[in-house]
């Protein structure tokens, strides 16, 4: 009897500890919730609620693995789970961020990507002529405009994007700031990106078709090249008055400006 009763002693034991977990787990995950509602529902623009805003749609990829696996950004959403991978041959619905695209991304694209989602390959700048895009079919092929990257191996050069950055430069074109935010901010650079492109960004999201945001490309470029060729203007930084023009009232600092240059 008593072995008997100490086993349900034990028992009870265990299902009141179970018990208490699990209603730990549960309030836990309850507060996590509540997190990801308010973070959504509030109009704050901060980084924390934008870094909570996951995308409702499909994102994805074609891996050509040229990439270091270590510094792949597109390798690194795949282990996080936040990107689909795809095989070479399978057609993918939605919006796809590719070098072979005619049409440059544009706000009209926000419902393909809102009901279809988006993807992108990820290849070497170096290899693109031996890369099959003919195995990476899509209905709405796309270009990027202009922008600098900022990731770390390639900062600020233009065009030269990773996949994380394509893809979040496409989200905020078309609309959707919170989810990319979401995405940079799986990176410690990220934040750069945004920063670094948001004049440019701001003004492709205020257009509304592919023309248009290349006709901002064209006049943000041209504006930088003029920019560049003007001449510098360093008359504020030259010296407004010499030793001669220094008052009798100033004569002491005179002589000790003097006593410099003379040793």
């Amino acid at each position: 009897m008593s072995g008997r009763n100490s086993r349900k002693g034990g028992g009870a034991a265990r299902y009141r500890a179970g018990k208490s977990r699990r209603n730990y787990e549960r309030t836990f995950a309850q507060r996590q919730c509540e997190l990801t509602i308010e973070s959504s529902d509030s109009n704050s623009s901060s980084s924390g609620s934008e870094a909570r805003y996951s995308p409702k749609f499909p994102v994805a990829m074609w891996d050509l693995n040229h990439c270091d696996p270590k510094k792949c950004s597109g390798r690194k959403l795949s282990r996080l789970g936040l990107m689909q991978n795809l095989r070479l041959g399978q057609k993918f619905s939605g919006l796809v961020l590719t070098p072979v695209g005619i049409i440059c991304v544009s706000p009209s694209d926000r419902e393909i990507i809102a009901t279809s989602g988006l993807a992108v390959i990820d290849c070497s700048w170096a290899k693109l002529d031996e890369t099959p895009f003919t195995r990476m079919r899509s209905s709405h092929p796309r270009l990027l405009p202009f922008l600098v990257a900022a990731n770390p191996i390639n900062y600020g050069k233009p065009c030269k994007l990773s996949c994380v950055e394509a893809i979040s430069a496409t989200l905020f074109i078309c609309g959707f700031r919170l989810e990319a935010n979401w995405y940079m901010s799986k990176f410690s650079w990220g934040h750069s990106f945004i920063e670094l492109n948001e004049t440019l960004l701001n003004k492709y999201a205020a257009c509304k078709t592919s023309v248009e945001v290349l006709q901002v490309q064209h006049t943000y470029i041209e504006e930088e090249r003029k920019a560049k060729e003007k001449p510098k203007n360093y008359s504020e930084f030259y010296p407004k008055s010499s030793n001669e023009e220094i008052s009798d009232d100033n004569s002491s600092k005179e002589v000790y400006s003097l006593n410099i240059i003379k040793k």
